[in-house]
């Protein structure tokens, strides 16, 4: 089926048109004007620019595919940001979604995030359906992801085939920016010394992309999907990852009470220059946060593969270090 993908030049982007071109799909990409392409140059993808504030825009995007895959996001983790986040996360979604429906789209996917879930109490993995229990650190982020993804859901109750699916914390190659891959070259850079206290879920980004075709293809509208593979603390994660590269370990974990001192500190310096650190109070309240989850529907439902983390740290320093950026 001809396909419109958003988002393409991202991380999960440029790994779902991969994905979608080897299932034989035909890819129509939504690119920004100063986008980094590097993630989809040479790949045989129609682009289009199709702004997600540009309802005109979208509704000529969409025309003539079959199949939707929603991936474009704005992401920050931090206090500032929530009105644009917003308008992209939630009104650019419903934009998208109203096109969709009114061209007669068959087949959606509404990439969400793990981060839209909530955590057990206990720290055990948590599920698509634990959605009360313990909520994630608030932020315009996780904020606006939840509401995009209840917009998607009430399309999907309206009619319009739509599957969410949550990716966890992805790594391997086409990390332009780089997002999530900064922490390997941070690791490596011996710029990660002490580790937050909380923790994470890791996935190889080929087998979340691969997934998120199955989701287009086979996937229950209406339904959520968590994209994830191997849970680990951010210490043990750190650790691997510097075996792999070869880097000094970590020394430990931060005291909790020293990363609110760094967190506060930051934030302060943040509103006195106006220019918010990527380490602020809430990226460190995160950062303490336990983000296990458990990937037992998508693998029963859409084939979703068992990540290898060291192999998929071993890709992504390849690539980085092919591409000059280690």
């Amino acid at each position: 089926m001809r396909v419109l993908l958003t988002g393409a030049t991202g991380l999960l982007g440029a790994n779902v048109a991969r994905a979608l071109l080897e299932a034989g799909h035909t890819v129509r990409a939504t690119v920004r004007e100063r986008s980094d392409t590097r993630g989809i140059d040479g790949l045989e993808v129609e682009r289009v620019t199709a702004p997600l504030g540009d309802s005109d825009a979208l509704a000529r995007a969409v025309d003539g595919c079959a199949g939707l895959v929603h991936c474009a996001a704005s992401i920050w983790v931090g206090r500032t940001g929530e009105a644009q986040q917003r308008e992209v996360n939630v009104e650019g979604t419903r934009r998208l979604l109203y096109a969709a429906a009114r061209a007669g789209v068959e087949r959606v996917v509404h990439v969400s995030t793990v981060d839209a879930l909530s955590l057990r109490a206990d720290g055990t993995p948590a599920s698509e359906e634990d959605r009360t229990e313990a909520p994630m650190y608030p932020c315009g982020y996780v904020r606006t992801k939840r509401a995009a993804e209840e917009v998607a859901l009430g399309f999907a109750a309206e009619g319009l085939p739509v599957v969410v699916v949550h990716p966890a914390f992805m790594f391997v190659a086409w990390d332009t920016r780089p997002t999530s891959g900064k922490m390997i070259l941070q690791v490596a850079a011996g710029q990660a010394r002490l580790a937050p206290s909380g923790g994470n879920n890791f996935v190889d980004v080929g087998h979340a992309a691969r997934a998120t075709v199955a989701a287009l293809e086979r996937g229950s509208p209406g339904r959520r999907y968590i994209l994830g593979g191997v849970n680990l603390s951010y210490l043990e994660a750190w650790t691997r990852i510097a075996r792999v590269v070869g880097a000094s370990p970590p020394w430990g974990e931060a005291p909790r009470s020293l990363a609110w001192v760094v967190g506060q500190a930051a934030g302060l310096w943040g509103r006195v220059t106006g220019n918010e650190p990527a380490v602020n109070p809430v990226s460190v309240g995160m950062g303490q946060l336990p983000h296990y989850f458990r990937s037992d529907r998508a693998e029963a439902e859409l084939g979703l593969q068992d990540t290898d983390f060291e192999g998929c740290v071993a890709e992504a320093w390849a690539w980085f270090r092919q591409q000059g950026m280690a």
